[in-house]
């Protein structure tokens, strides 16, 4: 058996403190936070203009101008909703009558003319109403807020704080320029022109894997006044799940020596961001988290596009780098202490870049797999280099060379034994037509943002006689508003509110729904309280519908006990090139204000073996979270966190709660294809994830975590097995392995059954618990929380797993009841990680 290697454990210039482990972040991972912030304590403590900042990055002997990046001019800067009437209702805030969730920066005295000082405004439209700040509430569900920009140039001299369940909002079609002054000093403790989580006396003021349901989207942030020796970063964004960046634009000096940092990311369990453009900079990205999925970037004139801290596994594609002497630094830590689990990089180009990747992986590199790399359809232009290794050697050349490569990866494989090391040309995962657009990428399509319509194309659902209350039963208003807004060819725009609902929900074809602020639908009532008979709350499409919806930015939840919800029922048949898109639609089962399961309802019993008889009926809630049937087809959905609470959201300790939900995400679509885009869930009984009879999939970045409290009770209850539903088996409750007695009826944290073409590009399946205790994963204590979490069974062909890393599972990979992977063969500090699996 070989030994664990742990993360190296550097003094800390700053303390760094997380809440009580309720979203987890190990220990290790927090000592090595602290270590990546004593390195880049300029970044972190920066108060203002300074002088040079020596780096041991490589400068460009030139920086040419930045690429001129605009979209074609729109003939307005009107945007629907800045012209919206507002009525945003936050249904469990302590004076929801008198609590604005929609805020006008000008209406907080912004003047957006690029000469007067803004901070102070823009600061009072983000805080004011007794919001969720940072350092005086953990997280909150009760003080959302949409913070809108309109077009103009913004002046700040000090830091923007985001706050809690924020979406900080520009025009899109005359993008907002947040634009710093030359004298621009962050207070002490934040860091970049935005923080999203400043420090404290002791550590971040949120615990960053507990930053939930927040948004920036269109802006352009212009760093270029301040002088490019000193450090200044544009956004800080210690983050976890739903969340996101979309749109934006980062100006930085591109002088040689700049210390300009476009993102910079520490910490966190994100999490996920696309379209957005890195002009000039020391980094593009500078960034650290658990995991991420990050589409459509492009970096500019950086010296390193994007300089990788750490991570347990980050999925990158749709990257264009451009004239940069390094594309991808991942050689944190250096080949005996690396810190960068794994890496998954596709559909992406390099132009006039020195070195494309790299890495610190050779044969003798500690970890064994960290730096687990996997490439896919890469383009190569003026690019000599395309992967640097361990001591500076070239593993694979560029151009002239290689313009092209197909596939390639390092580290650890099994196909479907193993494990064998690797490096070096591989095959890449089949692209059936149905999922890739005409360039042969993988098809991938932005939330719309309705940019193009008029205020006049859009209704209220509460002006449709809707209340959003979270008391009045909204069921019949609600559909009312969908049909009317579908008969009408208009986009439905769901004001902020808890939308109550007793029967199902249906969204017909063609529908377009947007909703503000994260508009919840809750169901309630007997209806949806039947295991023996599920019934969906929303219905997406009817079973042989055909045609296209669209949905954004909304929740669907669970209000007490509702041991028959499947929360969303896909049913509807769309074409592969223009699928049915869901964005930004989360489910949120319990731990909130309103759901009726938190805290005083669901506690924990760790101390009580819990028992069919005894456990706790009143927090049995949902069947079924995501169901795609056999009927559906195309379907895409984008940054979906798909979770069971484990704490409550509203406690100040953050203490964490159980909740019995039956199962997660079912796809049994007959023919695909579906998209998966930055998905995660969490939390469920019997699985996470499961694939059953279905095909042509795409997914990735995917994160899963097993139930806190199992083995106690495990998988087996409170839900029976339903052959309906393709339930999993559980046969045994306990194996010995390695002298250790380890559950072995824990949920499944991914589910492969009867399935083709199933093309997993990046897996976080984590399992930190045994009964609310770490010690079974802890690192050196035998990955001991579950036995078992990835299974592939039956007729399954054609499955591709690139960069699967778990936590606290003995066995990583089981074929047909056969395990053929274990952690001690793949250890990768306090993750273990297959680079390549390949079955059939």
């Amino acid at each position: 058996m070989h030994s664990r290697i742990m993360l190296p454990a550097l003094l800390a210039a700053i303390p760094y403190a997380f809440a009580q482990h309720v979203h987890f972040e190990p220990p290790e991972v927090a000592s090595y936070t602290d270590s990546i912030l004593s390195e880049y304590h300029m970044y972190t403590a920066y108060t203002g203009p300074t002088a040079a900042i020596s780096s041991s990055a490589s400068q460009p002997t030139a920086l040419p101008k930045a690429r001129i990046v605009a979209e074609a001019a729109a003939p307005s800067c009107d945007y629907w909703l800045e012209n919206i009437q507002h009525q945003g209702y936050a249904a469990f805030n302590p004076n929801p009558s008198n609590y604005t969730v929609f805020r006008n920066v000008k209406d907080f005295g912004a003047a957006g003319d690029g000469v007067t000082d803004d901070t102070a405004a823009i600061q009072s439209a983000i805080s004011s109403g007794g919001r969720c700040a940072p350092g005086s509430c953990a997280s909150s569900t009760t003080t959302p807020a949409v913070v809108y920009f309109p077009a103009g140039t913004y002046l700040i001299s000090a830091s923007i704080t985001d706050y809690y369940y924020t979406m900080m909002i520009g025009n899109p079609n005359c993008m907002p320029v947040i634009k710093a002054t030359a004298d621009f000093a962050a207070p002490p403790g934040n860091i970049g022109l935005i923080d999203g989580d400043p420090y404290g006396a002791n550590g971040l003021q949120y615990g960053s894997t507990n930053v939930f349901w927040r948004q920036i989207r269109n802006f352009i942030i212009d760093m270029t006044a301040i002088p490019a020796s000193s450090a200044a970063t544009g956004i800080h964004w210690p983050t976890a799940q739903a969340t996101s960046i979309q749109n934006v634009i980062f100006e930085m000096s591109q002088a040689n020596g700049t210390q300009h940092v476009g993102l910079f990311i520490e910490s966190g369990s994100g999490g996920f961001v696309n379209d957005l453009v890195f002009n000039g900079g020391l980094n593009g990205l500078n960034v650290g988290n658990q995991q991420f999925t990050m589409r459509n970037l492009t970096f500019n004139n950086a010296v390193t596009a994007i300089n990788q801290l750490w991570d347990w596994g980050w999925t990158y594609y749709g990257i264009t780098v451009n004239n940069c002497s390094v594309g991808l630094n991942m050689y944190s830590g250096g080949p005996t202490a690396l810190s960068v689990g794994s890496i998954t990089f596709f559909d992406s180009s390099f132009t006039d870049v020195g070195i494309a990747f790299r890495t610190g992986y050779t044969a003798n590199s500690q970890p064994p797999t960290a730096n687990s790399l996997i490439l896919e359809n890469i383009s190569l232009k003026r690019t000599p280099i395309a992967v640097q290794g361990g001591r500076n050697t070239t593993v694979l050349k560029g151009t002239p060379r290689n313009t092209y490569i197909s596939a390639w990866g390092e580290g650890h494989s099994y196909t479907p034994n193993g494990p064998n090391m690797f490096q070096g040309t591989i095959a890449p995962a089949p692209r059936t037509a149905g999922l890739i657009d005409t360039s042969g990428a993988y098809y991938q399509r932005s939330k719309p943002q309705y940019e193009q319509y008029d205020v006049s194309q859009f209704v209220s659902a509460r002006k449709q006689g809707a209340k959003g209350d979270g008391m009045t039963d909204d069921t019949k208003a609600l559909q009312r508003a969908i049909n009317n807004a579908h008969k009408n060819n208009k986009i439905l725009f769901v004001d902020h509110g808890d939308y109550l609902v007793t029967r199902t929900i249906y969204i017909p074809p063609g529908s377009r729904i947007v909703g503000e602020a994260y508009s919840v639908i809750l169901s309630s009532g007997n209806f949806f309280n039947n295991m023996n008979k599920p019934k969906p709350v929303v219905q997406i499409g009817k079973p042989g519908d055909l045609g296209v919806i669209e949905w954004s930015d909304m929740i669907v939840s669970t209000k007490g006990q509702q041991q028959g919800a499947i929360l969303f029922e896909y049913n509807i048949n769309s074409p592969s090139t223009t699928p049915t898109g869901v964005w930004d639609v989360h489910a949120r089962i319990g731990g909130f204000a309103g759901s009726d399961l938190q805290l005083a309802q669901c506690p924990t019993t760790p101390d009580v073996t819990v028992t069919a008889q005894n456990l706790i009926e009143e927090c049995i809630s949902g069947f079924l979270t995501v169901h795609i049937t056999p009927s559906a087809a195309g379907i895409y959905l984008e940054n979906n966190w798909i979770w069971v609470a484990d704490h409550d959201v509203e406690d100040p300790q953050l203490r964490q709660i159980t909740i019995y939900s039956g199962r997660g995400l079912l796809d049994e679509s007959r023919t695909g294809p579906v998209w998966l885009v930055g998905t995660a869930v969490e939390h469920h009984v019997k699985y996470e994830y499961q694939f059953t009879n279905t095909q042509n999939v795409f997914a990735g970045q995917i994160q899963t975590e097993t139930a806190y409290y199992q083995p106690n009770p495990n998988a087996k209850i409170p839900f029976p097995y339903a052959a309906r539903f393709s339930d999993p088996k559980f046969r045994q409750d306990f194996v010995t392995a390695d002298g250790y007695t380890i559950p072995a009826a824990d949920g499944w944290g991914l589910r492969i059954v009867d399935s083709s073409i199933i093309n997993i590009y990046g897996a976080g399946l984590y399992s930190f618990f045994n009964n609310y205790s770490t010690s079974c994963s802890d690192q050196g204590n035998g990955e001991r929380c579950q036995d078992r979490i990835f299974s592939v069974e039956g007729d399954s062909r054609a499955i591709t797993l690139y960069n699967e890393n778990t936590v606290g599972t003995h066995f990583m990979i089981t074929v047909d009841g056969e395990d053929v992977a274990r952690y001690d063969d793949n250890l990768d500090g306090f993750v273990d990680t297959i680079a390549l699996f390949r079955s059939g």
